[in-house]
């Protein structure tokens, strides 16, 4: 069965019982329902007046639920993920200290060519012209020396919206963008840490002050999932700018968007489970390739 993604926008209080979360009205105690832990992936707090016991937190990290807490911007601003999420956690940490400077930038060549291609066929998919991106795939190094990561993106973003800079900050789409690859990020996390990886010892990305910096690589290619979401809401008849409740419920949906992976349709979900799986296997030497999706 699919993992569910709850988000909780209001005052509510959150508590544990029979091994469900059960959803309170703080007030008048009224139960607005419960969920079975089991049945979760990720868990979305964006209300200043919601509580949470800690028993709920310990049973939550236990099934490998991802916490995610919402900023006054509405926008995930920390993430909280069990310390191990594999029995093997302590061999594939190894692994990952080890890895090599060689395979490092194989991998990070992989990961590029990736993200280029799925921008590439996201660009066609939506009648954008894209023929620049088949020469940016091209060109991409070992360790992708010649940057045809940022090359390609300046093009991509170019082609996918009028008048545009890609920013941290910003009117929309930015807001849209930002909020739906922190939900992204944090699914990544959580498939790393059930695979027994660190998601901070990442292959590419090493900014010290990073603690999803593994995340941050990995997700690259699934980004255009997103931004193809995005472009779906921002052309609603209304022309939605406003990062409101119904954009961020349509944007969550990306945990069950299904998507291509070795010629077989998998939610989002699952399909970053597997490439973290093969990222491991790459890691120990056991096969070359990092499974990613194609965009269809």
């Amino acid at each position: 069965m699919l993992k569910r993604t709850i988000y909780i926008g209001t005052p509510t209080s959150l508590k544990l019982k029979d091994n469900q979360l059960r959803i309170e009205e703080p007030l008048t105690k009224m139960v607005k329902g419960s969920i079975p832990i089991e049945d979760m992936a990720m868990l979305v707090l964006d209300h200043y007046q919601i509580t949470i016991s800690h028993q709920a937190i310990v049973l939550l990290q236990q099934h490998n639920v991802a916490i995610i807490s919402c900023d006054q911007s509405h926008l995930p601003l920390g993430l909280m993920l069990p310390l191990s999420g594999h029995v093997t956690h302590s061999a594939r940490l190894k692994l990952q200290i080890n890895c090599s400077e060689p395979l490092k930038k194989q991998l990070w060549k992989q990961t590029v060519e990736a993200k280029i291609y799925q921008q590439k066929v996201l660009l066609e998919k939506l009648g954008y012209e894209s023929g620049s991106m088949s020469n940016y795939l091209t060109q991409v190094k070992s360790g992708d020396s010649t940057n045809m990561e940022g090359i390609a993106a300046q093009y991509y973003w170019k082609q996918l919206f009028d008048q545009f800079t890609r920013e941290r900050y910003g009117d929309a789409p930015n807001n849209f963008l930002n909020f739906g690859y922190a939900i992204l990020r944090s699914i990544v996390a959580r498939a790393l840490v059930s695979s027994g990886l660190n998601p901070t010892l990442g292959i590419f990305h090493r900014n010290q002050y990073n603690a999803y910096c593994l995340a941050d690589d990995i997700m690259e290619p699934y980004r255009p999932y997103v931004d193809e979401m995005v472009v779906e809401w921002i052309n609603k008849p209304f022309q939605p700018t406003e990062l409101s409740k119904e954009s961020k419920t349509h944007l969550l949906n990306i945990a069950t968007k299904d998507v291509m992976i070795d010629g077989l349709k998998r939610p989002l979900l699952v399909a970053i489970s597997s490439t973290t799986s093969s990222l491991v296997k790459c890691l120990a030497g056991e096969q070359r390739l990092i499974r990613y999706p194609e965009l269809k």
